[in-house]
């Protein structure tokens, strides 16, 4: 039966500052759940959520020597800098673009929808067809090409506040008929 190694937090930190592998997989396989239930709480998304514990280990891994005793304990420190990752992640455009698909979803929050069903499918691309060619242009940059606010207000020369503005009414515009032909 294989020895099973504990360490405290002044041998751990040192393992792992010479780069000691038993130590950091002795370190995953004791924070890792935790970890993880602090990104899941900021990025409910199994898939990213996984993605940026694997960054939060790499940085660790990485930054472990610019770690300071002084300042907290390590915990705290790996705390923080997942919570960091994982606020960065719903900053991205890729995230961005995932909730944007998902407010559009003709079908609010009714769970048993079919995740793979597309917006041909439910007429949503006939109700936005109907839309002012103004509106169309908007939702088109911002739901399916994943462009932000500010790259559409840049982009058409429109003040940004007027951008949000019509995406906003369009949104709720878009959510009353779908509504009325349910």
């Amino acid at each position: 039966m294989p020895k099973v190694i504990s360490y405290t937090e002044p041998t751990l930190l040192e393992s792992l500052r010479s780069k000691d592998q038993q130590a950091f997989g002795y370190l995953y396989d004791n924070y890792s759940k935790a970890l993880y239930t602090m990104i899941f709480t900021i990025l409910p998304n199994r898939e990213m959520a996984e993605e940026v514990l694997q960054e939060v280990f790499i940085k660790i891994w990485q930054n472990i020597g610019s770690y300071n005793t002084a300042k907290g304990r390590m915990y705290t420190w790996m705390m923080n800098i997942a919570r960091n990752l994982a606020i960065d992640r719903t900053r991205s455009k890729e995230f961005s673009k995932q909730n944007r698909t998902k407010e559009l979803s003709a079908y609010g929050n009714d769970q048993k929808a079919d995740p793979d069903c597309s917006i041909k499918d439910v007429g949503l691309l006939k109700i936005i067809n109907k839309l002012p060619k103004e509106n169309r242009k908007l939702l088109e940059l911002a739901y399916f090409q994943g462009y932000t606010q500010e790259e559409i207000s840049r982009m058409l020369g429109v003040p940004l506040g007027t951008v949000k503005r019509k995406i906003r009414l369009t949104i709720i515009h878009l959510r009353k008929i779908i509504d009325t032909k349910r």
